[in-house]
């Protein structure tokens, strides 16, 4: 599997919690999406660590191709 599968072609907001890792979902074939529930084993994808600086709500990357790590960057608007 060369290219990520498309989870969804906008943004996830998820709560977060200051100082807690989560893994996000870089393959798209997770059931947890954004997160990582281990499907992407055997496709050469692994999961994206993000460690919240503060509480709150993060927006991480759907459609798989941000070039801004787990988290979206509008990439989704030219797919």
């Amino acid at each position: 599997m060369s290219e990520p599968v498309i989870a969804q072609k906008s943004p996830m907001p998820l709560p977060v919690i200051a100082g807690q890792t989560y893994y996000w979902c870089s393959c798209g074939k997770s059931a947890t999406q954004p997160l990582c529930d281990g499907s992407h084993k055997g496709s050469g994808f692994s999961p994206t660590p993000y460690k919240a600086e503060k509480d709150g709500t993060v927006y991480f990357c759907g459609c798989k191709h941000s070039g801004n790590g787990a988290l979206c960057d509008g990439s989704h608007k030219t797919l």
